[in-house]
């Protein structure tokens, strides 16, 4: 198996999309040598533990509201080419993403990370769920079969906390500007949201095969 590292946050589109990309092109290639482990990547450390409303931190964030809608329409056009259906207005909270990081992390443990990860981008996404929220964490835990009374209790508490953002600190220090990051095999760094044939080529070129 070859690593795939993947530094992503659940509230990023651009990570919601190039998940779907990646996993398309794995669905085309169930063979795939990849073993897949993600990594905290906080888009805004800063951010209140308590979250802040999403039309005031994207007016913030893009300086204004017409500016924000112009970033967004692109990311719109992208999600619906990856095949994702978003209700944006149903989204009303930036959380912040802590807690959240820390449940995948707990999730990788118990061998169910990408499954958790899924589970968020849906809460987040689809649902317009608040993410930051313990309740919402411990439903997508639910969900992915982890050991719910374990994770109430971990929630509950400060476990990881420093963990996370010493890690998400690492991965600034080694350059990383920007989710999501893919590191192949600890040595090839693949950024941004990548289309399914760029997947398929990097599978058949591990593969030591021509693509079809």
């Amino acid at each position: 198996m070859i690593k795939l590292d993947i530094l992503s946050d659940p509230i990023c589109p651009w990570c919601y999309i190039g998940k779907s990309w990646l996993d398309r092109a794995l669905a085309k290639h169930p063979e795939h040598p990849f073993a897949i482990e993600w990594h905290p990547f906080q888009l805004n450390p800063d951010m209140p533990r308590e979250g802040m409303d999403r039309a005031a931190y994207l007016e913030a964030k893009f300086g204004g509201k017409d500016r924000a809608a112009e970033v967004y329409a692109k990311i719109a056009e992208a999600a619906e080419a990856a095949g994702l259906e978003i209700d944006w207005s149903t989204i009303t909270r930036t959380p912040n993403t802590l807690d959240a990081h820390r449940l995948i992390h707990w999730a990788g443990i118990e061998g169910r990370q990408t499954p958790v990860v899924s589970f968020l981008f849906r809460a987040y996404f689809r649902e317009g769920r608040d993410i930051g929220e313990p309740e919402v964490l411990l439903s997508v835990a639910d969900k992915a079969g982890m050991d719910m009374e374990m994770t109430r209790t971990l929630l509950e508490g400060d476990a990881d906390l420093d963990e996370i953002r010493a890690r998400d600190d690492h991965a600034r220090a080694r350059g990383v500007t920007g989710v999501p990051t893919f590191v192949v095999a600890n040595t090839h760094v693949v950024p941004g949201a990548q289309p399914p044939e760029l997947w398929e080529n990097v599978i058949a070129e591990l593969a030591g095969t021509p693509d079809d």
